[in-house]
């Protein structure tokens, strides 16, 4: 598949399951989208009346167990960044996603599901050239002991990821991934979601995470991993931390041309290097792939083939 120009689904695929929070059955339709629509949430059930939302970093409300978005009149979808992720890295700039509940349904907690639908699915190669939005400059970010970066790399996207945890049986991981279709399908899409025992408990007496199971959570307490069947990846932690972080970066609304570093971080640091990304308008610029004769994939973009695919469409100070 070629990747010079903008993506859509070839057709509809659904999924059911439940929120990780509330616990209750929900159902969620990934379909097509026109060119330049980006990723819109389409929450329905709602009274009769769907409401819709933007992907983007301003519909982002709250970032405390999950990345939430809505609108002036509140909340309309928790739980975005794994569905997120799976379209970003497999590929996909537009899309429509409906939700008929209030959360995105955490299916074993990855983004396998979502990844199997978009198989399902297919991916349509639209008319319209694919864009981009280029990191120019550094933009970083410190919150306590978490730090987060967004850089230029030339290559694609980067994302470099550390944690750092006091529970001994997670304790210090880090992951790099250059995104592509094909690593994020390999490495990244079946990395699950962790917590401990400890934070596991206290959420559920707070009334949070009553859909989390071992069915869809890595869950350690101070001594071991407590799922019978192990993990997936020796390093699945800071692997489902890269794969947030494709999520909660999607949320640019383009693919980023850059490299992100995270050092125990989460999606509160991920959105807020993001915003202050776009915040600064001489720190990026929104650059269009070529669609005549210079065609790559965009795996390769991955790999530096960038000189000579790309060319200015808009600088950063041009909405």
């Amino acid at each position: 598949m070629k990747f010079s120009r903008q993506t859509t689904l070839r057709s509809q695929a659904t999924v059911t399951g439940v929120g990780v929070h509330s616990g209750l059955p929900v159902n969620l339709t990934l379909g097509p989208a026109p060119i330049d629509a980006g990723f819109i949430f389409v929450r329905t059930g709602l009274d009769g009346c769907d409401r819709e939302v933007q992907a983007s970093a301003e519909s982002v409300i709250a970032t405390e167990f999950a990345t939430t978005l809505g609108d002036r009149d509140g909340p309309l979808v928790s739980t975005a960044e794994h569905v997120l992720a799976a379209l970003r890295g497999m590929g996909v700039d537009n899309a429509v996603i409906e939700v008929d509940g209030p959360e995105v349904p955490i299916m074993d907690g990855s983004a396998a599901a979502f990844v199997a639908a978009i198989d399902q699915a297919g991916i349509f190669t639209q008319s319209a050239s694919r864009r981009f939005i280029q990191v120019l400059k550094p933009v970083q970010v410190t919150m306590g002991k978490s730090f987060g970066e967004l850089r230029p790399h030339a290559a694609g996207f980067r994302a470099e990821v550390e944690i750092d945890f006091a529970n001994p049986v997670i304790g210090r991981q880090s992951y790099m991934l250059d995104l592509s279709p094909e690593r994020f399908r390999r490495e990244i899409c079946r990395a699950r979601t962790f917590g401990c025992m400890s934070d596991v408990a206290k959420l559920w007496s707070a009334g949070f995470a009553l859909g989390a199971s071992f069915e869809n959570s890595v869950v350690f307490d101070d001594e071991r991993l407590l799922n019978a069947e192990g993990l997936r990846y020796s390093d699945e932690c800071a692997r489902h931390k890269v794969l947030d972080a494709v999520g909660d970066l999607a949320l640019a609304g383009l693919p980023l041309l850059g490299a992100y570093r995270s050092v125990r971080g989460g999606h509160k640091l991920n959105h807020a290097v993001l915003t202050a990304l776009m915040a600064d308008r001489s720190a990026w610029r929104v650059i269009e792939a070529e669609t005549a004769r210079r065609t790559r994939a965009y795996a390769e973009v991955g790999s530096g083939m960038v000189g000579g695919m790309v060319a200015p469409a808009y600088g950063p100070d041009v909405s």
